[in-house]
């Protein structure tokens, strides 16, 4: 399969709901289409350079980690197959393969569910402050990017288009929720990234932290969005982790590493990309791909 870049879809006759950084979403009946882009965000703007093939590999991974946590909590998942997908779209076929899903439609939960298992980024800005993050109070003494002693659920607000998310305690999200279901998915984050964090472990890979999303269909809690991938989670390579400050990773922090460098004030526009953080990038995203599910883009084995 080649690299075919899709930036933005425009599919006429069919209602567009939303464009996020990264997904186009689509309104069928009470259905939603979820076409991933190969659209690249970091510090919430939009680049202006994609990254190819992004978006199939977001969609594979998700995919893959929609299947294996199947028994463990129900998904939004209805097919990834255009030719399965309402007759609308068969025109669209090209531009939806291996990049796209059709969706049951759910009320997202305003929070967003955010696990970690290591001390990074915003939970580490954090915790040199206060010594905790999100009203949990941490050990002392501990390094970047340092393992702790057990996973953390660490909630944010869902920010509005460009503002920035923000971490809450739990007593917010219960505020937010409601006990019982701020407990319930508290609960499940918790067992969904012990489940993601152990398997990619076997495949050489640390789930530093990762974000779910849940929606409420038919009130029942579902597993919606993306999941457990390099634009949702911080992926290390276990063969390079050394505690003590910022890791390589799998993930888009290749990226915002170099805009940091470039000393880019993380506001629009956004800065020319070169080729080469562009293919890098690319590169990261596919090990990840390949490492996890043994298979490259468009499904084949590797």
């Amino acid at each position: 399969m080649g690299s075919k870049v899709v930036t933005k879809t425009d599919f006429s006759g069919i209602t567009l709901l939303r464009r996020g950084k990264v997904r186009d979403v689509y309104e069928i009946d009470d259905k939603l289409l979820i076409v991933a882009s190969d659209r690249m965000s970091a510090f919430d703007v939009v680049m202006d350079d994609p990254i190819p093939d992004k978006g199939s590999i977001l969609t594979g991974i998700s995919l893959f980690w929609f299947k294996k946590l199947e028994s463990t909590v129900e998904n939004h998942v209805i097919s990834s197959s255009p030719a399965e997908y309402p007759e609308i779209c068969r025109k669209y076929t090209a531009e939806l393969e291996h990049r796209s899903m059709l969706v049951k439609k759910a009320d997202p939960l305003p929070v967003e569910c955010i696990v970690r298992g290591y001390i990074s980024g915003s939970g580490w800005n954090e915790y040199t402050d206060t010594g905790s993050v999100c009203g949990i109070t941490l050990p002392e003494g501990l390094r970047e990017s340092e393992k702790l002693p057990e996973p953390i659920f660490t909630p944010s607000t869902k920010a509005e288009g460009g503002m920035h998310d923000e971490n809450i305690d739990f007593e917010t999200a219960v505020s937010l929720l409601g006990r019982e279901r701020a407990e319930e998915v508290r609960r499940l984050s918790l067992k969904i990234y012990a489940f993601g964090r152990d398997l990619a472990a076997q495949k050489g890979i640390i789930v530093a932290d990762t974000k779910f999303e849940f929606g409420i269909k038919d009130g029942k809690l579902i597993l919606i969005d993306e999941v457990l991938t390099p634009d949702s989670s911080r992926f290390w390579p276990m063969d390079t982790y050394a505690p003590g400050g910022p890791q390589k990773s799998f993930d888009k922090q290749f990226l915002r590493d170099y805009l940091i460098q470039i000393k880019w004030p993380k506001t629009p526009p956004p800065p020319k990309l070169p080729e080469e953080i562009i293919s890098k990038t690319r590169e990261k995203y596919l090990d990840a791909l390949k490492r996890l599910t043994g298979k490259g883009l468009a499904g084949e084995s590797v």
